[in-house]
């Protein structure tokens, strides 16, 4: 048999559609490694990138209006150590000492979760007992214990599979993830560890982070609590700023980066991914494709019906994860102390994410959270207004429910008599100071998603193995973003577009050695037992 000569990587055309975190990732490293990478944003040059990570401008302010917590600063340590550069080159970080502030409607006690663990348990014990501080500390053990066991086989690995993730586990591994309930909930975890109703809704939130209820999401994201607890900090200039500076960075590592470029359908020739078409009508031709959107679009077909159905079926509503109404805020507050990161609780949390997740209706008791982009260390106090980004869950129907005035407007006073419960005023004058979006304003940012802003709920202990990973059933396409393996955030995002990249990597090298595929793994990791960057059968 006589063997192709492999390409230069300089002559290998890869196409990455969609300037969100994971596009720019996998852009970056491919570029770095010598691979020829256009990367097409739909959005114009105005807005500028990051996809779910801009910022917006209200009443003269520019505010975050996506994600707004930091945390996990390994991966982009790592990633931008494998370009040359560092994170802290790129932005400046301030390290929170408060995690974030919580408050119940009618009490006027508050609860703060600090960086230093021994603060968090001192702070509890006041709140509510002794005994709840020591349940605390096993909680927070626990939820160490389970990080370090999946940050390996799961976080730095392509999509594992059940069989894959007991090997990369071992009998220990597969020991205490057995210790949780090989069926819990995340809800039914917190059970076993907090008395006090209030400390189990404030800890059943870490579900949100990805999208899911408390009721149903498996109980390993009680993992949510030790990557807070390893470090929360905040980006000068904003979340946005850090995707500015990585688009910056990739351009100057040969990235050709086109805004208003929207793609309208992937080309295929004999049965490969061959390039896009935008919706300009211009034809890109591409040897390798990452796609950066919201997978399900792909088996909705809207990126053309050769890719329709390569990922899965598409997602019914019930299986999406959450939407949100949000509120980008320029104006004065009073009464409550806001810290950076505020949570804000009302009475009936079982019945939020029954009307979410099953009635498909905006909470009648729904959680309000507010990021006051202006207060950096604990007791600032902005002398004017400030910048806020208010947000309540709701369901991910945008694509078919517009959820009216009659639906959003009591929604908003809701939201606003909590907050007001809770002590805080905000003093909003006129509309011009409130930038406000719906689940269906985020299907049309977001095409495919129905407004879902985590890919699909993580509900169940088979979610870690349902999303797509970055290797798809089409040659020469490959999927990155918080919709595909490992899942939604910003970290996870950044990780999915490494993962693309190195996939990428591993099938060009793979296939020009022994036409034969391999699994890829990260190295690092604190639990793995032999991390490398070679692919593993």
């Amino acid at each position: 048999m006589v063997r192709r000569m492999a390409r230069p990587l300089s002559e290998h055309k890869v196409i990455v559609v969609g300037a969100g975190i994971g596009g720019l990732v996998s852009s970056l490293l491919l570029a770095a490694r010598g691979l020829d990478v256009t990367l097409v944003e739909a959005g114009p040059a105005t807005e500028g990138p990051g996809g779910k990570m801009r910022a917006v401008e209200v009443d003269g302010a520019r505010i975050d209006a996506g994600p707004t917590v930091f945390t996990m600063r390994w991966v982009f340590d790592e990633i931008l150590a494998e370009v040359g550069s560092s994170l802290d080159e790129l932005v400046t970080l301030t390290p929170l000492s408060v995690l974030a502030r919580h408050a119940w409607r009618g009490h006027a006690e508050r609860l703060d979760l600090h960086a230093d663990i021994e603060r968090s348990a001192d702070a509890i014990a006041r709140f509510s007992s002794p005994a709840e501080a020591k349940r605390f500390i096993a909680f927070c053990a626990e939820a160490k214990a389970i990080y370090r066991r999946l940050e390996g086989p799961h976080i730095r690995s392509s999509r594992p599979s059940l069989v894959q993730m007991g090997a990369d586990l071992g009998p220990g591994g597969i020991k205490a993830l057995a210790g949780l309930g090989p069926f819990a909930s995340l809800w039914q975890s917190l059970g076993r560890h907090f008395h006090d109703p209030r400390l189990r809704q404030l800890f059943a939130r870490y579900a949100t982070y990805c999208g899911a209820s408390p009721w149903s999401a498996p109980a390993t994201l009680m993992l949510v609590a030790h990557v807070e607890q390893d470090g929360v900090w905040s980006i000068d200039g904003g979340m946005a700023r850090l995707a500015q500076r990585l688009a910056d960075l990739a351009v100057s590592r040969g990235v050709a980066l086109r805004y208003g470029a929207a793609v309208q359908r992937i080309a295929t020739t004999h049965g490969r991914a061959s390039g896009v078409v935008l919706h300009s009508g211009e034809r890109l031709a591409a040897d390798s494709i990452v796609f950066n959107g919201d997978s399900n679009s792909l088996a909705l077909g809207l990126l053309g019906d050769e890719v329709g159905g390569i990922t899965r079926a598409p997602l019914k509503n019930t299986e999406r994860s959450l939407s949100a109404v949000t509120w980008a805020i320029h104006a004065r507050s009073t009464g409550f102390p806001l810290s950076r990161h505020n949570v804000f609780f009302d009475d009936d949390y079982a019945s939020e994410f029954d009307d979410v997740f099953r009635q498909r209706r905006l909470p009648r008791q729904g959680t309000v959270y507010v990021c006051a982009q202006d207060r950096l260390h604990d007791g600032d106090t902005p002398p004017g207004r400030e910048r806020l980004l208010a947000l309540v869950n709701a369901p991910a129907d945008g694509d078919e429910n517009a959820f009216d005035a009659s639906e959003i407007e009591p929604c908003e006073h809701r939201s606003l008599a909590l907050l007001q419960q809770c002590g805080l005023t905000l003093e909003l004058k006129s509309r011009t100071q409130v930038l406000r979006r719906t689940p269906a304003d985020f299907n049309r940012l977001y095409p495919g998603s129905g407004g879902a802003l985590y890919g699909p709920a993580t509900h169940g202990w088979m979610a870690l193995f349902k999303r797509p990973g970055a290797a798809t059933a089409l040659p020469g396409l490959y999927l990155a973003g918080g919709s595909a393996h490992p899942g939604p955030g910003v970290p996870m995002a950044a990780m999915s577009g490494r993962l693309a990249a190195a996939t990428l990597r591993a099938h060009l090298d793979s296939i020009s050695r022994s036409g034969k595929a391999h699994r890829v793994r990260i190295a690092g990791g604190t639990s793995m037992r032999s991390a490398t960057t070679a692919a593993t059968p």
